[in-house]
């Protein structure tokens, strides 16, 4: 059979990336790992052909070409995804869908032929076992949870690897949390299920051997989610590294309770990792309680990003409004919060409700939920009542972007974090480096009206931190995307 895998197109978002890569002349962000994965899992004598939509457009002779229409997609993807159906629709095509937003929503997909939802180690084996006897069920689904011993290396071979700015590797699912209005442990459980260190040295080397030498990130709901497991992992990873000498930066998400743990700080640092991800949410406590977010009571945030900075890891951070505790100068709290830590990179929407999750259900048991999730928590939409009066909160949650994104600000909060910033990552300078260098020099050193705090910011880097340069660099050109993304969100 002749299978093509599509991947719907991300819009313009905080975590496209999209008006940074041009610097680096790199197409998306990260790859299609779900979809690269469910390609290991199909036959091999199938002939499969991978095209994401964020790289290359979706040409009717390839659709004409397949025998079957895999795809896989994320909420934030829904729009690109159901244009993508209804091509394929128009052709006669057979249509296998998967992914977060069928899993989730798959009653609003009345075109796709077939869905193999939740996790594809179970469902998809009991699609291509009905398949091959002519009798495709429409619906695939199970509630549980695979080993993922079960998972293969993803097909790298479906990609041209130098279109993405950064790899992906996953080697847990699941997250001990709780969190009122995370969907983590709708998809995936709250108990973390590992790879073997095994699997993930065969992934780390299929890596290196498809001539990949950048950053790689962990995909992981939760990185340290079984923290003894990850400190057996870390020695294996360390050790690969170092015989490969260090390839790869490595960049994960984590919860604030790392900053709790000295040995495994030590053990990312010594691994590589440069980068790390962390849902913050909000400086008012009340509201912490409110979500259950009982990992960041325990010790103020401000302790937790300046330890792991000192670490040599950068802390991008999660931010959230609109909770019923809010108060009304949540706003200014947010900003002053944000602007002391020294989080650059800091990605603030208000509050969503995401289908199935502890937060839909109360609101929908409340009476307060008003339409679907978009998927996009940074587009300043709202999709329940909140307590706050609507017109307030979004006028906040705008005055609250476009302050932390003012060219003041931003600045100010690179210069906060490269204080505390300790560079201990072996990074490898390229040619595209040097070519962001000079494309930066020119965008946001010359046209750009914060010009001045650009040059400002590499002549102190340079006499001051010179080690911490390139991600000095890496900051200011993603402050030239957050600024157009600002734009969007922020329009009247």
């Amino acid at each position: 059979m002749n299978i093509l895998l599509v991947y719907p197109k991300y819009p313009d978002t905080f975590w496209s990336f999209k008006h940074s890569l041009k610097f680096i002349s790199k197409r998306a962000a990260f790859p299609p790992l779900g979809l690269l994965t469910v390609a290991a899992m199909l036959p091999e004598g199938w002939q499969k052909k991978l095209l994401d939509l964020n790289v290359e457009p979706l040409l009717d002779e390839q659709l004409a070409w397949a025998d079957l229409v895999f795809i896989s997609a994320m909420i934030v993807q829904k729009e690109s995804a159901l244009q993508v159906i209804k091509r394929c629709k128009a052709l006669g095509k057979k249509i296998v869908a998967g992914g977060p937003v069928f899993t989730t929503q798959h009653e609003q997909f009345q075109d796709v032929d077939y869905f193999v939802l939740n996790e594809a180690e179970i469902t998809l084996p009991l699609f291509l076992d009905d398949l091959a006897g002519g009798r495709p069920k429409h619906i695939y689904t199970s509630e549980a949870r695979p080993c993922l011993t079960r998972t293969p290396v993803p097909l790298w071979s479906l990609i041209d690897i130098k279109n993405y700015a950064t790899m992906a590797i996953q080697y847990s699912r699941g997250c001990p949390f709780n969190c009122e209005f995370c969907d983590i442990i709708i998809m995936n459980g709250r108990v973390p299920r590992l790879k073997s260190i095994e699997q993930m040295q065969n992934e780390f080397q299929a890596l290196y051997d498809a001539g990949w030498r950048r950053s790689v990130f962990i995909v992981d709901d939760n990185f340290i989610g079984n923290t003894p497991k990850v400190k057996e992992l870390l020695p294996a990873l360390i050790k690969w590294q170092k015989e490969h000498r260090f390839p790869f930066t490595l960049l994960t998400e984590v919860s604030a309770n790392l900053a709790n743990d000295e040995e495994l700080m030590q053990m990312m640092c010594a691994a590589n990792f440069f980068k790390v991800f962390m849902g913050l949410e909000t400086p008012n406590h009340a509201s912490l309680v409110e979500c259950g977010k009982n990992q960041n009571i325990a010790k103020k945030m401000s302790e937790v990003v300046d330890t792991i900075h000192r670490h040599g890891m950068q802390v991008m951070g999660g931010f959230i409004v609109g909770f019923d505790h809010d108060p009304d100068n949540i706003f200014e709290l947010q900003v002053r919060f944000i602007q002391q830590i020294g989080v650059v990179t800091a990605m603030v929407g208000i509050l969503t409700a995401l289908p199935q999750t502890r937060l839909w259900h109360r609101l929908k048991a409340e009476g307060r939920l008003l339409s679907d999730a978009t998927g996009e928590n940074t587009d300043g939409l709202l999709n329940f009542k909140p307590k706050m009066e609507k017109e307030k909160l979004i006028a906040g949650y705008q005055r609250l972007l476009t302050t932390l994104y003012s060219h003041k600000h931003y600045y100010q909060r690179i210069h906060t974090f490269l204080r505390n910033y300790t560079p201990t990552a072996r990074t490898r300078l390229t040619k595209e480096d040097l070519v962001a260098f000079i494309r930066a020099a020119w965008r946001l050193g010359i046209l750009s009206g914060a010009r001045f705090r650009y040059w400002q910011l590499i002549v102190k880097s340079i006499f001051v931190k010179r080690k911490a340069l390139p991600i000095a660099v890496e900051l200011a050109i993603h402050g030239f995307h957050f600024e157009k993304v600002l734009k969007r969100v922020c329009r009247p």
